[in-house]
């Protein structure tokens, strides 16, 4: 329905071409749960789009609009729904599953597991307080930075040119790339996945303007927390609380290029496209979709289950769990919809409304 998800279909397309394997089609069918149609043992060893398919290739069929690539492509092995019939004779072999997407994800999950890089310890150009503590297994890559009293469980992942400040915690299995900052007293929950350059734990934006209207800067002394399972895209900034916290809840997703202001507070799994912002002490509830280049006021209320269109504006607390919303200020989805295709008629009512006003002036003159 929504803009923001328009190209979820060739983005993960792109994402899974990226890797290298090699697997017989009934081994992928055991791994993601599905049945063929066609022959198990032939060989798979890439991935690419639908669009693109070459012999050798698996891809997959996520969205009706690019059917007619399936009788044309030259891939070897095709996931599509367990619902899908095809109108036309099919050169490739399908592999059909209960959730087209949810097959790609688990395909993806082990493709990564598959062909991540080996652990490489502490390598020499690293530099590690004296009072840092890291668990076992820890990776830290070269010209990264770890401050004192810093806390690392097992297992995490910490790539080159990675700082972390002073009394950061990090959770069992998190991954830092390149040139993330976590800044000073952030917690950082289990498994997190923080992508390169965002920056967790800067300053807020408050200042105080005196009487003559020069702004001095107020002191931002909270923290942020990430809970379990929290992806954060890169270049994104979260902003620290001036007292308190800024919180990310529970397995939720953030995109590249987002501004979370201090104070903030996301809840459970919920998604946000790039670009947005969302202002000081706003509150995002559970499974909340925000789409991009959405911006939310502050000290507002967003209820459990919202959807937000991209480019939408949140001026006024949503307290409706599971609205629509779209337009700046943002209304109802389906309300937003009806009006702007009254909108767009809008240049032919002037005009219609002009030549009445002739027609009117003419019969007041008796012409």
């Amino acid at each position: 329905m929504y803009a923001c998800f328009a190209e979820l279909h060739r983005f993960v397309s792109t994402i899974l071409f990226s890797r290298r394997f090699v697997m017989k089609a009934s081994q992928i069918a055991m791994l993601v749960n599905g049945s063929l149609i066609g022959d198990p043992d032939i060989v798979v060893l890439k991935p690419s789009k639908i669009e693109e398919g070459e012999p050798g290739s698996i891809c997959f069929l996520g969205n009706i609009k690019y059917e007619p690539y399936l009788y044309t492509t030259k891939a070897s092995l095709v996931i599509v729904d367990e619902s899908f019939e095809p109108r036309e004779k099919v050169s490739c072999t399908l592999l059909k599953v209960p959730n087209v997407y949810e097959a790609v994800a688990k395909l993806l999950a082990f493709f990564e597991t598959t062909d991540s890089i080996q652990n490489t310890g502490i390598d020499d150009l690293a530099s590690i307080h004296s009072s840092a503590k890291l668990g076992k297994g820890v990776s830290v890559g070269a010209f990264s930075i770890i401050s004192e009293e810093v806390e690392i469980a097992d297992g995490v992942t910490i790539y080159p040119q990675v700082y972390i400040g002073a009394k950061v915690k990090i959770g069992t299995g998190t991954v830092l790339f390149p040139g993330a900052r976590i800044l000073k007293d952030s917690i950082i929950g289990q498994r997190c996945v923080i992508q390169s350059n965002t920056v967790i734990g800067s300053d807020g934006f408050g200042y105080a303007p005196d009487k003559e209207g020069v702004y001095s800067k107020i002191a931002q002394i909270g923290n942020v927390v990430l809970e379990d399972d929290v992806e954060i895209g890169a270049n994104t900034c979260i902003d620290r609380g001036s007292i308190g916290s800024t919180i990310i809840k529970k397995g939720s997703k953030l995109d590249n290029l987002i501004q979370i202001a201090h104070n903030v507070q996301v809840g459970q799994h919920t998604v946000i496209a790039a670009q947005a912002g969302i202002a000081g002490s706003a509150k995002i509830g559970n499974h909340v979709i925000l789409g991009g280049q959405v911006g939310v006021a502050g000290h507002l209320g967003v209820a459990d289950y919202t959807m937000v269109q991209a480019q939408s504006g949140i001026a006024s607390s949503i307290e409706k769990m599971k609205g629509k919303w779209y337009g700046s200020p943002a209304i109802d989805y389906y309300s937003y919809l009806r009006a702007y295709s009254e909108f767009k008629k809008l240049p032919d009512l002037r005009k219609q409304v002009d030549e009445l006003r002739k027609q009117l002036d003419e019969l007041k003159s008796g012409k």
